[in-house]
């Protein structure tokens, strides 16, 4: 005989499925990231990225905090997604040329994207009034982007494919060689950033140079 369908069994085929939490914050961030940067941080409240990612004002804030937690964990939740497609870009067996071009078109792909751009214009103009934004920025994007790479050149180190006394350090120069006078011209000059074909020609430019002063001296 079959079981009587009870009142919660009817409750529940009716009720639609729940998008889980963690959908729904990336939802919220990637509005968020579009808000920041059209508005700034100061005239972006928490309710038009709610409008804009089509929640509530109560889920939003059910799942972050407040504003200054919105703008970290987007900051955040860019820079994962960044470093999970650094590591699946850069195969560990390639030959070294072929290795740091991709490295760091990965990370000119994050320096040179016109929202991070617009991000670092952002806090540049609200750093004074909200300080804690450029440490966010520094700390989840800066560093971290560092890191990822210094990694990657710690590993050819230990393949004898470089030589390298500190590879924190090379890292940094290696990113400013690719991203910082395209940064610097956008940010106070207005000049376009540069497109992606002159990001590429910018790359083998700088593994050129990088990779001449760094080659494994040659036993006699």
């Amino acid at each position: 005989m079959a079981r009587a369908e009870s009142s919660a069994d009817r409750r529940d085929r009716g009720r639609p499925q729940l998008r889980p939490d963690d959908e729904t914050r990336q939802i919220i961030y990637e509005a968020a990231r579009h808000e920041f940067a059209a508005a700034g941080y100061a005239a972006t409240s928490t309710e038009t990225v709610a409008r804009r990612a089509g929640v509530s004002t109560k889920t939003l804030y059910r799942l972050v905090p407040n504003k200054a937690a919105l703008f970290e964990g987007m900051v955040s939740d860019r820079l994962d997604r960044f470093l999970s497609d650094f590591s699946l870009h850069v195969a560990e067996d390639a030959n070294i040329e072929t290795g740091m071009n991709a490295a760091l078109m990965a990370c000119a792909d994050l320096t040179l994207d016109p929202d991070v751009v617009a991000l670092q214009r952002i806090i540049l103009q609200e750093a004074g009034q909200f300080p804690d934004l450029a440490a966010a920025f520094y700390r989840n994007g800066i560093v971290r982007t560092a890191a990822a790479l210094s990694n990657w050149l710690r590993l050819q180190v230990k393949r004898g494919l470089i030589e390298l006394d500190n590879v924190e350090e090379a890292a940094g120069i290696l990113i400013g060689m690719v991203a910082g006078a395209p940064q610097r011209a956008a940010l106070f000059g207005g000049v376009p950033l540069p497109s992606r074909a002159q990001v590429k020609t910018r790359v083998r430019k700088c593994v050129t140079l990088f990779l001449h002063g760094c080659e494994p001296k040659r036993r006699a």
